[in-house]
């Protein structure tokens, strides 16, 4: 099991830090090291531990998760909601810093046989554990073999396509899924004289909306937060365009990326443009950004999701909801977004009561109410459509205009190999390099065409040296 992100990094479609992720401290561990450490500390202790042990009152099950704040607050109603309703199994839920620091911690508890059953791991973190052999517990076969009922088929496919093998078999449970939405001012709009009941729904339109804003005097015109996840990631898939060769990645291994594309190339060369003329601010890597959006002094913000039910409760300005944008010129756009956010992975080496309580507490997780609470608190989408149709029975949608845009956005049209979403080692650092590329190029210092063939060169470079890594 390699580390699914480097030190400091939050997964996109997650709120900012301190709320929703730590921030951990020095290097990421080699891979190399951690695979073999994992592998082998979960191996070796395997057939100890797999035993019943002594009886107890109830089974713990131990759940290593990376949400702080409000979030960490609704997971701990999850599992009291879970522990509350029967007494066989106790999950115990606890927070071990970022996405980075939690996986950590797992991996060093591994070589003392005290790691959990359940550890949350953000979403790109999926191809480092499947090549982490021998140390999950693939979700389909723990449902499987503890004879649990969970209809796979259920789950949203852009959802399950990420965290399905090859054979469309579900690995990890999809807890909190988030995509990208467009957000407006909509008193900002009105100022500017532009329609405040619609959003610009292509990029040609939020180039306009945004140089009026701006000769209204509005200091942002438009802005995204995460870089690439927006404007590289779901911007190929929303376009159905390919992101990477073997159906950017979810075929298996040998992947190279196909960034340096002619879609790809002309909305980066239009971005670097409108940095220049002004209309376009570019934010920074992450979450950096969004302060010009709960500011207010953002016309136009590009941002995920799981943001929408923090700004409803404290945006001290009329919001309004859009889809992504795209360009009307390119065939079979707009097509579907793509999902960031993580997943529950089951880790091997405990006892098979845990296992049991486990896969309780996932066909807990999986029925409908129970994900439409957590959609409704949290921002995050239903995981299946059963789950949007509580939700909408209940009046949400009613009562939070706009929090259905995100589920409709990544159920748009069924998903293809371009838009099902992304299975690519090492891709945080990937996405570290076109991050770098962009800003090269937002800055003048570089064609978009150079920087997206740099992008290719230096990514690819990662993919294969985590693929030698991996056999």
């Amino acid at each position: 099991m390699s580390m699914p992100m480097p030190s400091g990094a939050s997964p996109p479609g997650e709120p900012a830090a301190p709320r929703d992720s730590g921030r951990a401290a020095g290097p990421a561990p080699d891979r190399r090291r951690v695979l073999a450490g994992i592998g082998a500390a979960i191996g070796a202790g395997a057939g100890a531990t797999l035993g019943a042990g002594p009886a107890r009152a109830a089974i713990e099950v131990q759940f290593w998760h990376a949400m702080a704040g409000e979030l960490g607050r609704q997971i701990d109603r999850v599992v009291a909601g879970f522990n509350s309703e029967q007494d066989a199994v106790r999950v115990v839920p606890v927070f071990k810093g970022s996405y980075t620091e939690t996986v950590t911690a797992a991996i060093f508890a591994a070589r003392t046989q005290s790691h959990p059953a359940i550890v949350q791991v953000n979403e790109i973190g999926t191809a480092t554990m499947m090549a982490a052999r021998g140390a999950v517990y693939p979700l389909y076969e723990l449902m499987r073999d503890m004879g649990e009922p969970f209809d796979a088929a259920a789950v949203l496919p852009p959802i399950a396509g990420f965290y399905s093998d090859p054979a469309g078999n579900l690995l990890s449970y999809p807890f909190n899924a988030s995509t990208p939405i467009l957000y407006f001012n909509r008193d900002l709009f009105r100022a500017a004289g532009l329609d405040d009941r619609r959003p610009p729904r292509t990029w040609p339109e939020v180039e306009e909306a945004a140089r009026r804003l701006r000769l209204a005097g509005v200091t942002c015109g438009f802005s995204t937060h995460w870089p690439s996840w927006v404007n590289v990631e779901n911007f190929s898939a929303f376009h159905d365009v390919p992101l990477a060769t073997r159906a950017n990645g979810l075929a298996g291994p040998g992947a190279e990326l196909t960034l340096d594309n002619p879609v790809l190339e002309r909305h980066v060369a239009a971005l670097a443009a409108w940095q220049k003329s002004g209309i376009y601010a570019y934010g920074g890597r992450g979450t950096a950004a969004e302060p010009m959006l709960h500011s207010g002094t953002c016309g136009i913000f590009i941002g995920s999701s799981a943001l929408a039910a923090d700004i409803r409760a404290k945006a001290k300005f009329d919001v309004g909801y859009g889809m992504l944008p795209y360009w009307p010129d390119v065939p079979g756009a707009p097509r579907n977004s793509t999902i960031g956010g993580a997943s529950l992975w089951v880790l091997r080496g405990r006892p098979m009561a845990e296992y049991r309580g486990a896969a309780r507490f996932f066909a807990y997780l999986a029925r409908p109410e129970v994900q439409s609470r957590w959609h409704q608190a949290t921002g995050y989408l239903p995981v299946s459509r059963a789950a949007y149709e509580h939700a909408r029975a209940a009046g949400f949608y009613d009562r939070n205009p706009g929090a259905a845009i995100a589920i409709e956005e990544v159920t748009l049209k069924p998903p293809t190999d371009n838009s099902r979403g992304l299975r690519l080692g090492s891709f945080i650092l990937v996405r570290d390099v076109i991050e770098e590329e962009l800003e090269l190029a937002f800055a003048g210092r570089k064609t978009a065409r150079d920087a997206l063939a740099s992008a290719v060169r230096r990514g690819n470079d990662l993919l294969r040296q985590f693929d030698r890594a991996s056999r």
